[in-house]
C-alpha cells in the first residue's frame, strides 16, 4: 500500500466523509493508505474464491463473501479483498436488505497480496481483524504460491500445493487446497 501522508492526523469521522477512491483507501491510525489497483492474478483469485465460497455458503444460508467491502470497526476503516460474514451477522436494513455500511469485523478476512503491496501492512490488518473477533484470516501470495493462515491465539501457518486450507467452522463443506486456489490462474 502506498501511504498518503497528512500533516495533521485525520479522524475516522473525517475520513468517512471523503468520497470513495479507486482503488480503495483505508484509514489506519489517523493515516490514509491507498490499496494498489488489483492486477490479473489478484483479480482472478478474488473472483473465483468469492464465487467458490458463495456456491457452498449461500444455498444453506451459513455465510456470504463480499469483495472490496468497506468494514469500519475498532477505529479503522479497511477494505479487505474478500470479507466473509456468517449469515446471522450480515447487517440488514429496515427492509431486510443488506446494509450499505458494515460497522463490524468480518468473520473471515482474505487478502491477496499485490506485487507492490506491503505484506507487513496487510498482515497488520489481518491481525487487527483477529483481535476484533475475526475467526480466520488468509494472506494469499500468488507469486510465491503460498497461503498464510491466521487464527486467533496461534502462530501463522503456511499452506501450499495439496495442503488443505482451513475455512470458517460453519463452512466445513467447503474443501479447498492451496493448489485449488492457484489453479484458477491457469486457463488450461
Amino acid at each position: 500500500m502506498t501511504s498518503t501522508k497528512l500533516s495533521n492526523k485525520l479522524t475516522l469521522a473525517e475520513f468517512l466523509q471523503f468520497p470513495e477512491t479507486k482503488p480503495a483507501s483505508e484509514y489506519i491510525d489517523g493515516q490514509i493508505y491507498q490499496k494498489p489497483m488489483p492486477q490479473g492474478k489478484h483479480s482472478a483469485i478474488q473472483t473465483f474464491l468469492a464465487s467458490a465460497i458463495d456456491r457452498v455458503a449461500i444455498p444453506i444460508k451459513t455465510a456470504s463473501a463480499f469483495t472490496e467491502l468497506r468494514c469500519t470497526f475498532g477505529g479503522r476503516s479497511i477494505v479487505p479483498d474478500i470479507s466473509v460474514f456468517t449469515w446471522q451477522r450480515i447487517p440488514l436494513d429496515a427492509n431486510g436488505e443488506i446494509e450499505n455500511t458494515f460497522s463490524i469485523h468480518p468473520d473471515w478476512v482474505i487478502e491477496i497480496l499485490s506485487p507492490e503491496q506491503s505484506s507487513t501492512r496487510v498482515i497488520d490488518n489481518i491481525l487487527f481483524c483477529l483481535n476484533a473477533g475475526t475467526e480466520l484470516g488468509w494472506l494469499i501470495d500468488a507469486e510465491e504460491k503460498i497461503i498464510m493462515v491466521f487464527r486467533p491465539g496461534k502462530q501463522p501457518e503456511t499452506k501450499e500445493n495439496q495442503d488443505n486450507l482451513p475455512v470458517l467452522s460453519s463452512l466445513e463443506d467447503l474443501q479447498l487446497s492451496a493448489q485449488d486456489v492457484f489453479s484458477w490462474l491457469s486457463l488450461n
